[in-house]
């Protein structure tokens, strides 16, 4: 089997880290990041990614959003700090970790716009956005000159999801059983993808290359509901007071913007939703990734379960090789 670079890793780089634990912002989910030592420990990383030959990972910012740690200055210089770490790492490191994704804070958006014009300097393969900025939808006009810059640089944009313990029901307070996070961030996702398109982002960036965590969420299974209920049935449900819900003419049907997004295969070592999501996307645009390190083993269960998956697949040798390490390679390379 070929080499892979994993598309998705998490990681907080030693500067940023140790800014975070001086944050009252951060207190609340401090004590886990200390318990998952490959966030922060590159020893401990690098013992578990030699548990896999051929094995390279993208560096992307871990959780939560800058937006959410702080605001004015103090968000702008996190956003510098992670990005600093990350080409270190990079630099340091070339054989674990071929490239990066930055980071961006978008409450300031031409502070936003400097930062990608900075990391596109320093070799950044792309960007990672979270699907709301504190509530703000990413297709909100505020946030356009950000895709456009990206968009102008060839730049990636790894699509995240994020979302708290919001209530299930309008009656309660907080989402029960973690909902909020097993069905919540898919859900989160699958709206930040539909709102992006109904925007017109493609319309106007058809080139845009974005990557969207764990295989496009909730958009491959539900392939039907989006023809059926996006193509001619679109506007049926809704009444004419409302029309301003609608959107504006788009230039295809809504389902093909949805096949422009790339995917990943993030998704705990599910075989049938592997396979769902690489028959929606199609070989070119899924990516192999792990979402590492955030499971029980500190990452090595989703390497491995992943790779599983794939594997129970029987792809061809070519089909493989593409998802492993060629599309994102691609993307990487700008090409």
């Amino acid at each position: 089997m070929s080499d892979r670079i994993d598309a998705w890793t998490h990681i907080f780089p030693k500067a940023y880290f140790a800014r975070l634990q001086t944050m009252a912002s951060a207190a609340g989910p401090l004590r886990r990041w200390l318990e998952l030592k490959p966030l922060y420990d590159l020893d401990h990383r690098f013992r578990l990614m030699d548990g896999f030959a051929g094995y390279r990972q993208l560096l992307t910012p871990s959780m939560p959003p800058i937006e959410d740690l702080a605001d004015g200055t103090l968000a702008v210089d996190l956003m510098r700090l992670m990005n600093d770490g990350l080409a270190e790492l990079v630099a340091l490191h070339p054989d674990r970790f071929p490239a990066f994704a930055a980071a961006l804070s978008l409450h300031d958006v031409d502070a936003a716009i400097a930062e990608i014009s900075r990391a596109d300097r320093m070799g950044a393969a792309g960007f990672q956005l979270c699907t709301h900025v504190r509530g703000l939808p990413l297709d909100h006009p505020r946030f356009a000159p950000v895709f456009d810059e990206i968009a102008r640089r060839q730049l990636a944009i790894w699509l995240h999801p994020v979302r708290g313990p919001t209530p299930d029901y309008p009656s309660e307070t907080k989402s029960r059983y973690e909902i909020w996070w097993c069905f919540g961030w898919p859900y989160d996702s699958s709206v930040a993808m539909s709102r992006l398109v109904f925007s017109g982002l493609f319309d106007r960036h058809p080139d845009l290359k974005i990557i969207t965590h764990h295989m496009g969420a909730m958009i491959p299974y539900f392939a039907g509901r989006i023809a059926q209920g996006w193509g001619l049935e679109m506007g049926s449900r809704t009444p004419p007071a409302d029309a301003d819900l609608l959107p504006g003419p788009l230039q295809r049907p809504a389902e093909e913007y949805f096949r422009m997004f790339f995917a990943d295969t993030a998704l705990s070592g599910a075989v049938g939703a592997t396979r769902c999501g690489l028959d929606y996307f199609g070989a070119d645009r899924v990516v192999f990734a792990s979402d590492f390190p955030f499971d029980a083993e500190g990452g090595s269960y989703l390497v491995r379960e992943t790779i599983k998956a794939l594997d129970a697949l029987e792809l061809s040798q070519a089909v493989r090789h593409q998802i492993d390490i060629g599309n994102i390679s691609k993307l990487i390379h700008r090409d």
